[in-house]
């Protein structure tokens, strides 16, 4: 073990920040979202480890590489300012692109949770989130990476890979899959998010948008299913 690395890490904590802040243990209530998973469940859209894989793969590869990367990239630099009318219009951006009632109603709740959270935590620019209009989860994590000090390419990572560690627990729970299984899952996702990362902070603002339709269908048709676990 390289000794000047290990103590680099200690002089720096900005990694065991970003293990805080994409931890599952995060008090803001988002392993109770599953974005249309649950419905596509319920409709055997998804029914095995494979087809969970190719959901949660595929939208990482569309939606979150052309619309969630690239605008918490934009917000991380609008908070580097900072420059509040540049945060606000990402932070619309953003929700104008959740094409659901329950995905916007998600991103809302969360966003506020988090702000309530960071603002406990001394970030004083969280207050003014603390009541409405509230903004969006990706507005407040890129406030938090800002301000704690975490680069951009490993808040973006971190926050793939709590995305992607979350749809894995509700395929678990719904389908259900073993443990087993679903690391498999995290595997794959493991090769996958580098790249996404890469793609995504290099897209153009031209080019960001919503790129997955049958999630919105899915999520939308979920706020009428007759039963239901999660949120979303």
């Amino acid at each position: 073990m390289n000794i000047d690395n290990a103590t680099s890490h200690l002089q720096n904590p900005s990694l065991l920040k970003l293990m805080r802040l994409t931890s599952p243990s995060l008090p803001i209530g988002g392993y109770s979202y599953s974005q249309g998973l649950e419905f596509a469940i319920s409709t055997e859209w998804v029914h095995d480890a494979t087809t969970a894989s190719d959901w949660i793969q595929g939208l990482l590869k569309s939606s979150l590489l052309n619309l969630d990367v690239p605008v918490l990239k934009n917000l991380y630099k609008a908070w580097q300012e900072p420059e509040m009318d540049r945060v606000s219009y990402w932070n619309k951006i953003l929700s104008a692109n959740r094409d659901a009632f329950e995905l916007q109603e998600e991103d809302r709740q969360l966003g506020k949770a988090l702000a309530r959270l960071l603002d406990s935590l001394g970030l004083d620019e969280a207050k003014s989130f603390l009541s409405p209009p509230y903004s969006g989860f990706l507005t407040l994590y890129a406030l938090a990476a800002v301000k704690w000090d975490i680069s951009l390419s490993d808040a973006a990572s971190g926050f793939l890979w709590m995305w992607a560690e979350n749809k894995v627990l509700c395929a678990m729970k719904l389908i259900p899959l073993g443990q087993t299984d679903g690391q498999k899952i995290l595997s794959a996702v493991i090769e996958t998010i580098s790249d996404v990362v890469t793609e995504g902070l290099n897209l153009p603002d031209e080019a960001i948008g919503y790129t997955a339709p049958g999630q919105g269908i899915a999520s939308a048709l979920h706020e009428t299913q007759y039963t239901r676990l999660f949120r979303s």
